[in-house]
């Protein structure tokens, strides 16, 4: 992920100026290389150590996600609604 487009990300999701710590940043981020990586496996089938490094990923963000729900509702769905997460 290019420097740039983390910043944005950052930047978007902060709740304060210099956050980059808070759940929601993490949770966009992580996002944001699942995509990636998910858009590497479509052409690159047969790659299944990036396929374990993304279930790991997805393992990591459905955690904060669980962690959000059970501390702010709102902001879940807040956090939810922005990133196009459960359909």
């Amino acid at each position: 992920m290019e420097k740039e487009k983390k910043q944005g990300i950052i930047q978007k999701f902060q709740l304060h100026e210099g956050d980059t710590g808070s759940p929601e940043v993490q949770i966009a981020i992580l996002t944001e290389r699942i995509n990636h990586l998910n858009e590497h496996l479509k052409s690159h089938k047969k790659d299944h150590h990036s396929r374990r490094g993304l279930l790991m990923m997805v393992g990591q963000r459905r955690g904060l996600l669980n962690y959000l729900m059970k501390e702010d509702i709102e902001r879940y769905r807040t956090v939810v609604k922005e990133l196009g997460l459960r359909k």
